[in-house]
Formats: C-alpha cells, structure tokens, sequence
C-alpha cells in the first residue's frame, strides 16, 4: 500500500514523494518576467522537500494574465530567469512544474493587495476576450466574443509557450482549465454561448481543451508529463458537474493526459461552495475510479495525517497543497515525523532533523 512517501512514477518521471507545491500566484512580476522572489518562494519548496513545486498560473500572452504582476512565457527573453528557477529546484532533489494558463474574461484585473478591481485602458488594463461576450459579473464591461481567428491564436500561444516550458527546464506541464478562466469558460454552459463548434454541445465545449492538448502533445517529449487542472463542478445550478468531469477525464486520458488536478468553482459569482477540509477530495476519487487516470487533490489539506489517508486510502494520487505550502516551506519534512516516514533532508539542514 502507498503511504505520502512512497514515490512515484510519471510517463519518465519519478515523484519521491506524493507531496506536490500547487501554483500559487504571487504577482510580482513585470512584464511577465520572473525575479528573485519566484526563485526564493518557489526554491525554498523544494529545499523543504516537495517532489514537485508548481510555478504559478504562467500566461501564454500578455492579454491571458490575470493581473498586470502575472508571471508569463510568452516571448523567449522570459526563458533564461525560468531556467535558473528550474534549475535550482532540481538541484535540490525536486522536479519543476510549470502551469500554463489564459485567463479569458477574468484577466485585467488589479492584484489582490491593489484592490482586485477590473482595469480599464487608462488604467494599465486591457480588452479582454472570452468565448462569448458576457462579463463574470454584471458590473464589468463585456469581453470580446473570439473570432475563429483569436482561438487559432490562443492555441498557438500555448504551442508556443510549451516549447519555451521545454527551453527553460520544466519536468512537467499542466493546463490550466479551471477557475473561471479561459479554458474553463469554454467548458462550462454558464458562459459558453457559442453557436459554432466550440460551443452548444459537451463535445463542442470541450474541443478547445482537446485541440490543446493535442497540439502540445506533438510538441513535448513523448516521456514528459502532461497534467490539466479542471474545476469539477461549478457549484451553480445548470453548470458544470462531477459527470462532466469524468467524461472529460475520459477524452484526456485518450489524448495522453497523466494527471487530472481536480479543483472547483470560479466560473460564476453565483456559487454555493461548502468550504471544509477536503471538501474537493470526493471529486478526485471519483475521477480516479470512474475514469481510471491518476488524480491530485487539492483544497484545505492541512496536515499530514489527512495527506497520508488520501494516498492510503487510495482517494487520489498526488497531493497538491497551497496555503500550507505559504506558511510551511517545509511541510514535507514536517510531515514524515508526524508519520514516521524517512525522507531526505538537505544536507545543510540534517543538523535540525526532527525527532519525536
């Protein structure tokens, strides 16, 4: 039976534990670019020992952030500070995981220290786009309905932030089709109005996601892992939910896709969430049996004996975790006291290794 550090392996990947740093977004960036802080806050997870530290949602073009401090990949000058980052998170016993993402309706907005407010032109925003025009919420001014033109665009652009994801150093790609942005807009009934075959029918709706997948695929090394971050369910009446989801997990799978990370909500101000510890863990073991993939939980994981059962218990495959992450970089190590499991520390350290 697996326990949280029974390691794992991945397409030609191996996890030394189930332990795995969610994207985070820290926004502090400029101009996309990544600086010292990525390179501490994201550095410092893997001295703490997670098998696998998670950049924050990257955009692939300047218009998919979701702030104007969004980190991004989408011209080559932002490959050499990733490849240091990347770099350093394997020099110290982890693998580096890049989340790439567009943000759809839910981009131009201020960080959340600025207020969070959406930005106009005037006030360092930009025209945002979505697959129909209609805003998250009815006090914001509409996206721009995509042209044919624009999705072709939006797949190049994740094309082509693959190949500088490759370029920089990442072992593993996720997508990022949850939270309301743009993948996840295109998913979901309650805001994907379009008439064309990227609208109406669950087929239609997923057939961008598909695309993606398909055309990243073709780009990355047949051993390199791909995972896809989806909100199981909308938590809104008439939305997406937890059959979507499998059927989806299916058509990924099909396609190549090893991980499904299985988060929630964002697409409608609307949702009713019942926010408790774990409460996204029934939709990763429901994927994980229903459509036979590997799954990550994710969602109010905060101790090590509620990451151990997950593994044990066989409810998903992988633990991301994110708020516990900010206020412990060393969970890991933590936790393999707690539940008298040997991992190894960085030989700096080994002079503080805990004792029970």
């Amino acid at each position: 039976m697996a326990n949280l550090f029974t390691p794992i392996p991945i397409k030609g990947l191996e996890l030394k534990n189930r332990l795995v740093v969610s994207p985070m977004c820290q926004y502090s960036s400029i101009d996309g670019f990544a600086n010292d802080w990525h390179l501490v806050h994201l550095g410092s997870r893997a001295v703490g020992g997670a098998s696998l530290v998670f950049t924050e949602a990257t955009a692939v073009s300047p218009e998919g952030r979701i702030s104007p401090d969004d980190l991004g990949l989408w011209k080559d000058e932002h490959i050499n500070f990733l490849k240091k980052i990347t770099h350093f998170i394997k020099n110290n016993g982890a693998k580096a995981g890049i989340q790439l993402a567009h943000a759809g309706r839910k981009a131009s907005h201020a960080s959340p220290w600025n207020g969070a407010r959406q930005l106009n032109i005037n006030d360092g925003g930009w025209q945002t786009i979505a697959p129909s025009a209609v805003s998250y919420r009815p006090e914001e001014w509409a996206p721009l309905e995509m042209s044919l033109e624009q999705i072709m665009q939006v797949k190049e652009d994740f094309e082509n932030a693959t190949i500088r994801s490759i370029e920089a150093g990442f072992d593993v790609i996720e997508i990022h089709a949850a939270h309301g942005y743009l993948l996840n807009e295109f998913l979901s009934p309650l805001s994907n109005f379009r008439t064309d075959q990227y609208g109406g029918s669950f087929e239609n709706r997923t057939h961008l996601l598909i695309e993606i997948v398909k055309g990243m695929k073709n780009i990355m090394p047949a051993q390199m892992p791909l995972f896809v971050r989806i909100s199981s369910v909308d938590w809104v009446e008439g939305g997406w939910d937890i059959f979507d989801s499998i059927k989806l997990a299916h058509l990924l799978k099909n396609e190549g896709v090893d991980v499904i990370d299985c988060s929630s909500g964002g697409i409608s101000p609307a949702q009713k969430i019942p926010v408790a510890p774990l409460y996204q863990l029934p939709f990763a073991a429901q994927i994980k049996k229903e459509a036979g993939i590997s799954t990550a939980a994710v969602g109010l994981i905060t101790s090590a004996q509620q990451a151990q059962a997950i593994i044990s218990e066989e409810k998903a495959d992988l633990v991301f975790m994110a708020r516990e992450f900010l206020r412990n970089p060393y969970f890991p190590l933590q936790a393999s006291a707690i539940i008298n499991e040997k991992t190894e520390w960085p030989v700096q350290y080994e002079r503080a290794i805990f004792t029970k």
